[in-house]
């Protein structure tokens, strides 16, 4: 039997301070990134980061402090320092870009004290580094982490665009700040520091460990703080653990970030056997119309989820091409919301009859994507999704929104060790049942659709639903998410209302405000292109048309949206700025979409067409702020105009305030 932990403390203790050793480098395949190791004479590891010949990251710790006596922090002795490279193509079945290079060099950093065995592995790109810790003990069964002492302690300040740490949500709104301003942050956190450096830090491949946030200690220097179970321990593991990667991008300018697979890179390859049942999708939903008050998620009068219903959203998928349709509030159990948070994953309300509607989805080329909120109790989903999963697979139901609004229980959090455990539960059994997943209100993404590609995309920010019954998301809201939560996946943002100022919700005569202040005016704070400009900009493989289908219905600029393809094979981002504006533009097959967005500035950006193929001629469709567009004062006036392009001509992209602009690019044959 091993000894137990609290033995090991007097041995630690009496071993004699190990003497300093000399730096070990690491650099990036192209020279301009290096990393350096160091033990000082306490034998604690630490690292430095150096961007070109600019200092990026300062001395900074490294490690982990666990009780019982088990030192994970310090009196280490280096045994070896191992090397290696990988430079490989490889592909993903869905993704901004299906073709990626996995090219970086390696360092691992073998070390041992008298109770533990650490490696510290660092990995070099072009486009950043990651480092991750593989700890190992024979002195105890168990771990208990009580705290990480991993330092970010930036050389010089900068600008950096954040959301505070919290445990429950990310749906927060961004803030512009310096860095030496930030009192704490969840990651990613994008910077520019003042030497000109592009970064974000965030994490990569999170699994049964709790999620790192950033909390501020002097100047523009930080450390990681880990997400607690309820009696304070960080994370409890076996005898050995392995973290996350903890992550450095870091670009020229502001879209390389965007621009940047390291993320990915960082996780192992996909684990599925086949992946031909994982479909990329448009769709609609039997959604909005709760949130804006004018229909119920419970049985009534106003019931969204209704069999006729249902078949309405069916028959418009259907006439416009659009392959998903969403039902939300279907099941029993929404009449608990609020209570016990109990809800039933195999009975559907009276009204609505889920074997007739699937079998008419079916018959009409479409698919149900179904729908299992939680009420962030996960105790209880856990003893009933297997049954849930199979039920909604023998319905020919592969396609699940997870959604988690609410308190988990028993003290827990939705972002700690047990929140992480729970979500990789749900993803594997839907893999091992050919389902996907969306997840709301999830943990936030690292990179682990690479390994699990039923990932399908998440919530995980302030989305649309924020604009039905709060002061809603600001026109710099969009062009701050592609350079912060964007980085690290898809998310469900759920764009593309054309009913901006909600006249025909709250003229409706079943509009009931349910969520927030009734008096607050409510609204979409962008301009009608801007909506259209969103589907491109905001990545999502499963990308949604928000709004009611009566105000699509006959509306010309619904067309982008019908022309719209999800799947899409490769991804640029071509300018911008955090929080100013953003140029993106995506290919699927021979097919080119390009959605530019600004805040609350009116501006013109001149584009290149360089990505188009070149020595051909293609037609390109605009859709664009009428030239008196407002965010404000008149959000749904728009243009669309048609001319034909090549390669070599560029575009001067006109922007209103809290406008955008979208383009469809279709080669002439």
């Amino acid at each position: 039997m091993k000894l137990p932990v609290f033995i090991t403390l007097t041995l630690a203790s009496v071993l004699p301070l190990c003497a300093k050793q000399a730096p070990a480098e690491l650099t990036s395949p192209d020279g301009r990134n290096r990393i350096t190791f160091s033990l000082d004479r306490q034998g604690r590891p630490s690292y430095e980061v150096v961007r070109d010949r600019s200092a990026l990251i300062s001395r900074s710790a490294l490690g982990f402090t666990a009780n019982g006596g088990l030192d994970l922090a310090g009196k280490y002795r280096l045994d070896s320092i191992s090397f290696d490279s990988r430079d490989e193509y490889w592909t993903q079945p869905w993704g901004e870009n299906k073709h990626m290079r996995e090219h970086y060099n390696e360092m691992a950093v073998n070390l041992s004290n008298a109770s533990t065995r650490l490696t510290v592995r660092f990995r070099a790109f072009d486009d950043g580094i990651g480092f991750r810790y593989e700890y190992s003990t024979a002195a105890a069964d168990s771990i208990f982490v009580t705290d990480e002492l991993t330092e970010f302690n930036f050389a010089t300040d900068g600008t950096s665009w954040s959301i505070p740490a919290n445990a429950d949500t990310y749906e927060l709104l961004y803030r512009g700040q310096p860095l030496s301003a930030i009192d704490n942050a969840n990651t990613p956190m994008t910077f520019k520091t003042d030497s000109g450096i592009y970064g974000s830090i965030h994490e990569a491949a999170l699994y049964d460990f709790p999620e790192m946030t950033l909390t501020h200690t002097s100047g523009p220097r930080f450390k990681a703080t880990l997400t607690p179970w309820p009696d304070g321990i960080m994370a409890r593991t076996g005898s050995s653990f392995r973290t996350s990667w903890r992550t450095i991008q870091t670009g020229d300018k502001a879209v390389d970030l965007i621009n940047s697979g390291l993320i990915l890179n960082l996780n192992p390859p996909c684990r599925l056997e086949s992946t031909d049942w994982i479909e990329p999708m448009k769709y609609i939903g039997i959604w909005w119309g709760m949130h804006t008050g004018i229909q119920s998620w419970v049985m009534g009068d106003r019931h969204g989820a209704t069999t006729e219903n249902a078949k309405k959203y069916i028959d418009f998928a259907a006439a416009n091409g659009i392959r998903g349709v969403l039902f939300e509030g279907w099941n029993e159990g929404w009449q608990n919301w609020g209570g016990s948070q109990v809800f039933d994953y195999v009975r559907a309300f009276d009204d609505f009859d889920i074997r007739e509607v699937t079998d008419y989805a079916r018959e009409h080329g479409v698919t149900v994507i179904g729908h299992h909120e939680t009420g962030a109790n996960m105790p209880f989903y856990e003893s009933t999704m297997d049954e849930a999963y199979s039920w909604y697979h023998d319905l020919g139901i592969n396609n699940v929104k997870t959604g988690y609004a609410g308190g988990v229980p028993g003290g827990h959090s939705h972002h700690g060790q047990y929140g992480v455990r729970h979500y990789q539960k749900v993803l594997e059994l839907a893999a091992s049942k050919h389902m996907t997943i969306n997840a709301h209100e999830p943990i936030k993404d690292t990179g682990i659709r690479r390994t699990w590609p039923n990932m399908m995309s998440r919530e995980g920010a302030r989305g649309m639903e924020w604009n039905a019954w709060s002061e809603g998301n600001p026109p710099s809201h969009h062009v701050t998410l592609p350079f912060t939560r964007l980085l690290v996946g898809p998310m469900d943002y759920t764009p593309g209302t054309f009913d901006i100022l909600l006249e025909n919700t709250k003229t409706h005569p079943d509009f009931k405000a349910w969520n927030g202040n009734p008096s607050i005016p409510s609204r979409v704070n962008t301009t009608l292109a801007k909506q259209l400009a969103d589907w491109v900009i905001l990545y999502s493989p499963v990308q949604m048309a928000s709004d009611l289908i009566e105000h699509y219905d006959g509306h010309p600029a619904f067309q982008f949206f019908r022309d719209f393809d999800a799947d899409c094979d490769w991804s640029r981002a071509i300018d911008g700025e955090p929080g100013e504006f953003v140029v993106i533009v995506r290919r699927a097959d021979d097919t080119f979409f390009l959605g530019a967005a600004t805040d609350e500035s009116a501006r013109t950006v001149a584009v290149g067409l360089d990505f188009l193929e070149p020595y051909r001629a293609y037609k390109a469709v605009i859709y664009a702020d009428a030239p008196d567009a407002d965010w404000k004062t008149n959000p749904t006036a728009y243009t669309i105009t048609e001319k034909v392009v090549t390669a070599s001509d560029s575009f001067d992209i006109r922007m209103a305030a809290g406008g955008g602009q979208a383009i469809t690019f279709k080669k002439i044959k």
